[in-house]
């Protein structure tokens, strides 16, 4: 992995891809993947996983947890060959506390985030991902906070929480589109992230991922890498709004999106 910062205001021109990845990949790709990348990956998550596990019991905070969070999202992108480069840094640190958004494309979309953002935040994820052995391990003991996307009461709870952590000064990062996109392309958007924005009155910085989606798509187990893209865009303030601004909120976070994937 070959990680770079660089403004909005000086970015270079970004390789792209002309075509996704072919279905089935290349027997090239799929053999490096499950001869060298995937070991190294489950090795390096196990690890880390461990030792997060481990961390927790001395580290209450939470922020020993997210430097080995940060150390294993670098390895795990150094293992899958891709190169990462982060546009829109001064966004990033626009304010003091914000909630962050950004589509969602791959599983490999959270060590991107992980090793992109410059500062403590927690996940509001699917309840579903605390059941896989190491990242689950680390998701309890590290924070991060499950929302249960089945039992709107749960969700409630959840949100709560989230504001509630918001206000006690904890950057929180949401996957607005609730799962993985199929196909590469901006799905619908919950209004999660803008109901969070607004509950606690900060800022709602938009995020767009480019190239993890082909890095490894959802209908295969094999990496195939590539340019990777976190650009972040101005942060929408939320000053003066209320949860009836919700959906127009969450509407313009998405067309913020879009416009950055443009």
């Amino acid at each position: 992995m070959t990680l770079q910062t660089q403004s909005e205001a000086s970015q270079e021109k970004l390789p792209r891809r002309s075509l996704r990845p072919p279905d089935p990949l290349p027997l090239k790709n799929r053999f490096i993947t499950n001869v060298v990348q995937a070991p190294i990956f489950f090795l390096v998550t196990a690890i880390c996983g461990s030792a997060a596990l481990i961390a927790s019991l001395f580290a209450k905070t939470g922020r020993t947890q997210h430097c080995i969070a940060r150390l294993w999202a670098r390895l795990s992108l150094l293992a899958s060959g891709a190169r990462l480069t982060v546009l829109g840094r001064e966004n990033l640190l626009a304010n003091p506390v914000a909630v962050y958004a950004s589509n969602h494309t791959s599983y490999m979309d959270t060590p991107v985030v992980f090793a992109s953002l410059p500062f403590q935040f927690r996940i509001l994820a699917k309840k579903e991902l605390w059941s896989l052995p190491f990242i689950g391990w680390y998701l309890a003991r590290s924070g991060q906070m499950p929302i249960n996307t089945e039992n709107p009461r749960a969700t409630l709870s959840s949100l709560g929480k989230a504001a509630a952590a918001l206000r006690a000064g904890m950057n929180l990062f949401v996957f607005p589109e609730g799962s993985r996109t199929p196909d590469g392309t901006l799905q619908t958007f919950l209004s999660g992230a803008a109901f969070l924005a607004i509950r606690a009155q900060v800022p709602l910085v938009p995020i767009a991922l480019s190239g993890v989606y082909d890095l490894l798509p959802i209908h295969t187990k094999h990496f195939y890498p590539g340019p990777l893209t976190l650009r972040a865009g101005t942060p929408i303030p939320t000053d003066g709004l209320t949860i009836r601004d919700a959906d127009a909120l969450t509407e313009k976070l998405r067309a913020a999106i879009a416009e950055l994937l443009d």
